[in-house]
């Protein structure tokens, strides 16, 4: 990852789409994405996503709503953990390796620290009712995080190239082959993923 450093921090990500939406906000140093990513993390019991897109777009005003779906797209479709590939491309985008860097230190380090902890108490009380039912009950929590979080998304469907009646047969297909199926994830991806990528390429069609 090679990074444009401060001076050359404009518009750093979808330049044109940016400037367009008034979103001229960016950190001022790694360190101030440290802490953003760290306080980012120790909010995300049961779903960190919900919790970035808040900081990052709400908050903050780093990215569009636009340039968060791109780049959770691009994370989800990488190995490892959809928040660390956007944390990675985030602090890149501003600040190069280190940019990267601050943002992966702030994801994991404390985070880090709490499950350690965290797993040691697990250990010593996982027999008792009490605990298991705060699980099951952190289960129904994650999985609302994620639907309110989809739900404050779906007006960047409108400016989608597929349109809104693809999108929606995507999602259909997707809900349809991991959850009824039971398909592995990857065969979503590949097959549901790649054919869409293929249709919003048929659509916006050859460039100049």
């Amino acid at each position: 990852m090679s990074g444009p450093g401060p001076q050359a921090r404009t518009l750093p990500l979808g330049g044109a789409a940016r400037s367009a939406q008034g979103v001229p906000s960016t950190p001022h140093s790694p360190g101030e994405l440290l802490r953003v990513f760290s306080a980012v993390a120790i909010q995300g019991f049961g779903g960190v996503l919900p919790v970035a897109q808040r900081e990052l777009v709400e908050r903050r005003q780093w990215l569009t709503r636009d340039e968060f779906i791109e780049t959770l797209s691009i994370g989800q479709v990488l190995p490892g953990p959809n928040i660390v590939n956007v944390g990675l491309i985030v602090g890149d985008r501003f600040f190069g390796w280190r940019g990267a860097f601050a943002a992966l230190a702030g994801l994991l380090a404390l985070p880090l620290a709490i499950v350690l902890a965290l797993a040691a108490l697990y250990a010593r009380f996982a027999a008792e009712s009490m605990v298991a039912g705060a699980l099951r009950g952190m289960a129904a929590v994650a999985a609302g995080l994620i639907i309110a979080t989809a739900f404050k998304l779906l007006p960047t469907l409108a400016k989608n190239p597929l349109g809104r009646t693809l999108c929606g047969l995507a999602l259909l297909a997707t809900l349809a082959s991991v959850g009824v199926l039971r398909w592995p994830m990857a065969y979503a991806v590949i097959g549901i993923g790649g054919a869409s990528v293929f249709a919003a390429w048929w659509r916006l069609g050859p460039r100049p």
